[in-house]
């Protein structure tokens, strides 16, 4: 199970690392618009990742 979680945190770092790598600036612009979002709003965006992600490891498994 500790490997499996290892191997999915790993590829989290390579999956979020693409959008930098590729478009810097704009990836940049993302990280400043999102500093002006509300608390409440990001955690709302926040929760419906984490639904959509536990929806689809359902699905998967």
């Amino acid at each position: 199970m500790w490997e499996d979680l290892a191997r999915a945190f790993c590829l989290m770092l390579v999956i979020e690392g693409i959008i930098p790598f590729l478009y810097p600036s704009r990836w940049r612009q993302l990280v400043a618009s999102l500093a002006l979002v509300d608390d409440r709003r990001l955690r709302i965006m926040g929760l419906a990742s984490m639904l959509i992600g536990v929806a689809l490891l359902y699905l998967l498994k």
